[in-house]
């Protein structure tokens, strides 16, 4: 349920980083993405004091941070040249790298089952993705180095768990992706009218709750037993997508989806019976 929660404020993320798109520069984006997020995550510090940032695996943090911060670049790249419902669905190929990554740095070792659900996630993507996009190639080049990214940073969340509380984790996210991705800003800035600021407020807000629901859902249970679940996002951005922008949803993207569904079953239940 957590998951679940994450994923359905991350596909809102994607609908706004798509309405903002049009008048705001991707780097402006991803900053005041991560600057509202980090504004609403400092009354954790107020409560918590100063240690809440007391660590020893800052490391970790900061390499959250960096791999956090280029798929984010990555992403909004992808979702500013798609539909969003398939600009998403690119995005999901994560989950299905998710038990690669586990099973060479967390030793969580995945069944021939797994194994075979990753290939169906890939070929569930390559279906449902829209063949009328003279570019498709090369924006599944980028979406799929955005889904490495985010597999390393949901795997990274799963190994410092054991000693990071989720607050932390999510603090630190928030101030260093805010910090790295203030320097560019001064350089690709653009007049801003009241709508979008509005929208990057709504950003910060669906961002905080997002991270907070999956870091705490990554720190109770193993990245292999519930990285599928991050399908679900599929289903709000393309509703999202119909209704704000009247993107239609094709039966290659439905297919696509099914092919993902049944990859995701398929995994859940080999861990339920």
């Amino acid at each position: 349920m957590l998951l679940l929660l994450a994923e359905a404020c991350f596909a809102g993320i994607g609908a706004i980083v798509k309405f903002t798109s049009g008048t705001a520069s991707e780097v402006q984006v991803v900053f005041f993405r991560n600057f509202f997020a980090l504004l609403l995550m400092l009354p954790f510090l107020y409560k918590h004091g100063f240690r809440l940032l007391k660590t020893k695996r800052w490391y970790l943090h900061l390499s959250r941070a960096l791999t956090g911060i280029i798929s984010m670049y990555c992403f909004f790249y992808v979702l500013a040249r798609l539909p969003l419902a398939q600009g998403m669905l690119v995005l999901l190929l994560s989950p299905f790298i998710v038990p690669v990554i586990a099973r060479f740095w967390l030793k969580e070792r995945p069944s021939r089952l797994t194994l075979f659900s990753i290939l169906l996630g890939f070929v569930g993507v390559l279906l449902a993705l829209p063949a009328n996009y003279g570019s498709a190639e090369a924006v599944l080049l980028v979406g799929l180095l955005s889904a490495v990214l985010v597999a390393v940073t949901k795997t990274t969340i799963r190994y410092m768990s054991d000693t990071e509380p989720a607050v932390r984790i999510v603090f630190y996210f928030s101030l260093l992706t805010a910090l790295l991705s203030a320097i560019p800003v001064p350089f690709y800035w653009q007049p801003l009218n009241n709508d979008v600021w509005l929208a990057f407020i709504g950003m910060g807000v669906l961002a905080a709750t997002g991270q907070l629901a999956m870091t705490r859902a990554y720190a109770v249970a193993p990245a292999s037993d519930i990285g599928m679940w991050t399908y679900s996002s599929v289903i709000f951005a393309g509703l999202f997508g119909y209704l704000f922008w009247q993107e239609p949803v094709s039966a290659a993207w439905f297919g696509g989806v099914l092919v993902i569904f049944y990859a995701g079953y398929i995994t859940t239940r080999q861990r339920l019976f």
